[in-house]
């Protein structure tokens, strides 16, 4: 399959599921409901649900109701994305080429908007109507370390504040990257993985996948942002040098960053060989990822 067509009939799924998740714009409070929903269907890539079936489907097989706990992973990506805009972190106005959910709704409402996506992802998955206990509750602990403190997303996102204007290391560009970006696109591999019954040792395939691939986003992203306008990112173009930030750029250059996205998607490549044929969309995933422009 052409991974455009690919992409486009898993990416209906997750909508789909994201639509009948998340409460319509009429239901009361209805500000809330347009906060989130303002946000959540602002035209985002959705690689981390994808990501998600695609492993599920690496393993032979696309168990029912997978995109359900695949949209969990987007309301927790889109939550970041909104408190990560507000002004006592990145205070940026721009975000998927319109204004910011606090620039529209206000500070207030954008902070329970994100805190609202963040409980109703774990809601969804408490409430997985195809999925066993105890795949629920494996699904409940990898999505909430991945997006906690030690190791996850947060404990990323603090390091990159407490970074800032920080001489650039290698073992600090590290720790907030494996965590900040890392750790969320991990999860999405286990989760589709634990969703369809991974054995062990497929297990650890497809999550040395998910780190070699959530390493490669990043580094992209840091390359994109110095190299492409805001226009071609829906974003500002330029805040990580703007802010000081800890960048692969700044810490290895613009060259040798490149080299190392694509040595992350050779190996992203090379943890997918167990799988065969099974397995490549994943490798077209981590091919796009490393090529993208935006």
């Amino acid at each position: 399959m052409i991974l455009k067509e690919y992409l486009a009939a898993r990416i209906a799924r997750v909508e789909a599921a994201l639509e009948r998740w998340v409460p319509a714009e009429t239901v009361p409070p209805q500000t809330i409901h347009r906060a989130m929903r303002y946000s959540l269907f602002a035209g985002g890539k959705r690689i981390r649900p994808v990501l998600c079936i695609g492993a599920a489907e690496a393993l032979g097989s696309t168990p029912h109701g997978i995109e359900d706990a695949a949209c969990t992973l987007e309301m927790i990506h889109t939550y970041s994305l909104i408190h990560d805009d507000l002004p006592a972190l990145d205070n940026d106005d721009l975000r998927r080429g319109r204004p910011t959910n606090h620039v529209v709704f206000g500070e207030a409402m954008a902070i329970l908007a994100g805190d609202s996506l963040l409980t109703l992802a774990f809601e969804v998955l408490g409430k997985l109507p195809r999925a066993d206990d105890i795949t629920r509750a494996r699904l409940v602990a990898e999505l909430a370390t991945a997006s906690g403190t030690v190791g996850g997303m947060i404990g990323g996102q603090v390091h990159d504040i407490e970074g800032e204007r920080q001489t650039p290391t290698a073992e600090l560009l590290e720790a907030i990257h494996r965590a900040k970006t890392g750790a969320l696109l991990r999860a999405s591999v286990r989760m589709g993985a634990i969703y369809a019954g991974a054995t062990p040792d497929q297990l650890d395939a497809l999550s040395r996948y998910g780190e070699h691939t959530g390493l490669a986003f990043q580094i992209v992203d840091d390359i994109l942002d110095v190299e492409e306008s805001s226009e071609t990112l829906g974003k500002t173009a330029g805040k990580d040098q703007a802010q000081q930030k800890i960048t692969f750029p700044a810490v290895y250059g613009l060259a040798q960053s490149k080299v190392m996205a694509e040595q992350e998607r050779l190996a992203a490549h090379r943890a997918l060989e167990p799988f065969g044929e099974a397995a490549a969309p994943l490798a077209e995933l981590a091919d796009f990822i490393v090529k993208r422009k935006a």
